[in-house]
């Protein structure tokens, strides 16, 4: 007859190379099972409708943290028996629990998370897409299993989402939800991808857009009023002309000596840049008030990731400035920022290639064989142009014409040069 187990029994067991069985000799039928790996795990042997039966119960812990103690064991193995004696085989109730463990891994919103982890988690922008995804396709569909979904759902979201939230929303969505349901397809979780086919709800028309100098004025006045983070985010854009992601994002140990140093990793096309900072923009960042983030974030709230989500910022403040102005604004967008920035360069006599230099741009006058063999860097003629434009949305913002007045402080600077 064998012994009973004992934890101590237990750890003086030895893996070999081949596979053991330790029986219980308190539980009839309970045996340790011990893997030439030295892996243990628990399982019950009973006989049922005239045939041995083995059910699984868990792996080995003997406390029961990861796994199953021999108390723990014991009491489960006896659950099991007291079925078998009520005429229950203890394997039917298991595979019960299990299909209730996998009833509903197939819901949109689940399915939602796994995507973010498998792949949006590696995309620089994919916090923004899980944003949208959970903005809009969690409410209509997460409690639905992705199978259900049909290219009319499709269509009927796109729909609604174009009237709440405007059509390019609506047409950013469309493109990932086709992402998201191909990745599901792609895993067999689904056979066609309702998306696929689908028109873009909205037209697009590909426009810069310019603020003119009375909405630069309302625009900083809006800033002010939106307060931190994102309004001094936003002045910031205006001032650099820099990508939204490329000023949220950035980190303490990125701005050196009135200089913000954004490495390859940080720029749409791969190429390190060097933005020089105006005695505007740096007045600014020193009074942000900074939360304590082990990565440096100049701009956060939890202190693990930098902020993210520019839509309701940008709502808000497009909401003021057409309150203040007593009239419905053109829309603009926070790129159009970088346009700004470029235009009133521009304006103030800035050469192209500086401008191109500025806004870290490839093409243009930048390309081709002057991108290869002109090694000149700009530095100092991008940090002159900077504060120029500074000193002009300064200007802008004390009502007087940019252009006039630096044509005034040449003009004196040279009657008393």
């Amino acid at each position: 007859m064998a012994k009973a187990l004992t934890p101590k029994s237990i750890g003086a067991i030895k893996p070999t190379d081949r596979r053991l069985e330790r029986p219980d000799g308190l539980v009839a039928g309970l045996v340790l099972i011990v893997q030439p790996s030295g892996a243990m795990s628990w399982a019950l042997r009973y006989r049922f409708a005239g045939k041995v039966c083995k059910l699984t119960l868990g792996r080995y812990s003997p406390d029961s943290v990861n796994g199953l103690s021999l108390k723990a064991a014991r009491d489960k193995a006896n659950e099991a028996l007291e079925s078998v004696a009520r005429g229950e085989d203890p394997r039917r109730a298991k595979q019960e629990e299990k299909a209730a463990r996998l009833e509903g891994r197939n819901k949109v919103e689940i399915l939602i998370d796994q995507f973010e982890r498998s792949h949006l988690s590696k995309l620089r922008s994919g916090g923004q897409v899980r944003q949208l995804l959970q903005r809009h396709v969690v409410p209509a569909w997460g409690w639905r299993e992705v199978q259900t979904i049909k290219r009319r759902d499709v269509v009927d979201l796109l729909e609604d989402v174009a009237k709440k939230s405007g059509g390019v929303t609506a047409n950013r969505l469309l493109a990932h939800i086709h992402k998201f349901m191909g990745w599901c397809l792609n895993r067999e979780i689904i056979d066609l991808n309702p998306a696929s086919g689908v028109q873009k709800p909205a037209k697009e028309e590909s426009r810069d857009r310019v603020l003119s100098d009375e909405e630069i004025r309302l625009f900083w006045a809006a800033c002010e009023e939106e307060g931190q983070p994102f309004g001094a985010i936003f002045k910031l854009l205006l001032l650099t002309g820099q990508r939204k992601s490329e000023i949220a994002e950035m980190t303490e140990v990125e701005i050196r000596e009135g200089v913000l140093h954004l490495p390859t990793e940080r720029t749409k096309n791969k190429r390190a840049h060097d933005v020089p900072l105006s005695e505007a923009a740096q007045a600014i960042l020193a009074g942000v008030q900074r939360v304590k983030s082990e990565q440096g974030y100049t701009f956060t709230t939890s202190g693990k990731t930098p902020v993210s989500g520019f839509s309701k910022p940008t709502n808000r403040l497009r909401d003021h400035m057409n309150k203040a102005a007593g009239r419905e604004l053109e829309h603009w967008k926070p790129h159009d920022l970088r346009t700004t920035c470029a235009t009133g360069l521009a304006r103030l006599g800035v050469p192209v290639r500086v401008t191109e230099a500025v806004l870290n741009h490839v093409s243009g006058t930048g390309g081709g064989i002057v991108a290869v063999y002109q090694r000149h860097d700009y530095a100092e003629e991008k940090r002159e142009a900077l504060e120029l434009w500074a000193q002009a949305v300064d200007d802008i913002l004390a009502g007087l014409d940019p252009v006039a007045e630096k044509k005034r402080r040449e003009q004196e600077a040279r009657q008393h040069g």
